[in-house]
């Protein structure tokens, strides 16, 4: 795979995320990693966040099917695993309509969606965790960064310590974006639309996720005159990384049903920063390869 697919970012990219972690300015040239995080920033669990996942592990624990989720993981990784043939295959091919190509990617996501709405998984996230502040961002990035499990799960699914920098990166230096994710609970009174169809956060976070890969090959294939090498590239990154959050969120869910290895403070940063990454990106892949600008476009041979 060509290192056109790998994230960009800038050095000020980093130096936003040592600014906003409170650590150092990048010693190796001017480029963090993840070694470098770890080594710099407190390595001292949140009580507050292991007492968030203590309630949700409670609240959930008898609720969620473990076979399910076990089965679906391995299949969600299976798919993060292919997403480089997918890239390979560009603009999916079809006479009447496109064929599958990113709508296999998210399959095992809709039946982990299906089965934790179900069980009203969503709802008790959200009531067990707070909006995004700048604290708990923070507190989740320490968490994250530390969290061997989680690290080492990425790993596995083909994140390399750049990518997973990256993804860390996507939950720090959003701090405005995912504040304007208000949680449902804290929806104000007199807006102009019934609150009581607004689903909970992390349920609107992994279902648009979903919703935009599922998406995909129509769009891709309607607008194939216009896409690019550098269009299909950088969705390329922002699939992977919403799947990548899909995957920590699927994570936290099957470690409450088979009373796992990730510790309630893990538990709770694998909640938020998957859903803060699945939130970033499905925003970013809204510029990159949806809004089609006319900078952005393949040249017409028309003109």
């Amino acid at each position: 795979m060509s290192n056109a697919t790998r994230p960009q970012t800038t050095a000020e990219d980093h130096a936003r995320l040592a600014e906003n972690l409170g650590i150092s300015e990048p010693s190796t040239g001017d480029r963090l990693t993840l070694d470098e995080l770890r080594r710099t920033i407190d390595a001292e669990t949140d009580p507050e966040f292991a007492s968030m996942g203590e309630a949700i592990r409670s609240d959930l624990t008898a609720r969620l099917d473990g076979d399910l989720l076990e089965e679906e993981l391995a299949n969600l990784a299976a798919q993060i695993d292919r997403l480089s043939e997918v890239r390979e295959a560009g603009i999916p091919e079809g006479d009447g309509e496109p064929e599958e190509l990113y709508r296999e990617l998210v399959e095992p996501g809709w039946r982990v969606y299906d089965h934790l709405e179900e069980v009203g998984f969503f709802e008790s996230v959200e009531a067990n965790l707070p909006a995004f502040t700048p604290e708990h961002v923070e507190h989740t990035a320490h968490e994250l960064v530390q969290a061997e499990p989680l690290t080492a799960a990425l790993d596995d699914c083909g994140f390399d310590d750049h990518e997973q920098t990256v993804l860390v990166m996507n939950v720090v230096n959003n701090n405005t974006r995912l504040s304007r994710w208000t949680p449902t609970k804290e929806i104000p009174d007199g807006v102009e639309f019934n609150t009581e169809f607004v689903p909970p956060l992390h349920q609107r976070a992994m279902g648009g996720v979903l919703l935009w890969v599922k998406n995909l090959d129509v769009h891709l294939w309607q607008k194939r005159i216009l896409i690019t090498d550098e269009i299909l590239d950088d969705g390329y990154w922002d699939v992977k990384a919403m799947l990548g959050g899909l995957y920590l969120m699927v994570q936290a869910a099957r470690d409450i049903a088979t009373d796992g290895s990730l510790t309630d403070a893990q538990l709770t940063a694998a909640l938020t920063a998957g859903a803060a990454i699945m939130i970033t990106n499905q925003e970013e892949i809204v510029k990159d390869v949806f809004w089609i600008t006319e900078e952005m476009r393949s040249p017409s041979t028309l003109r």
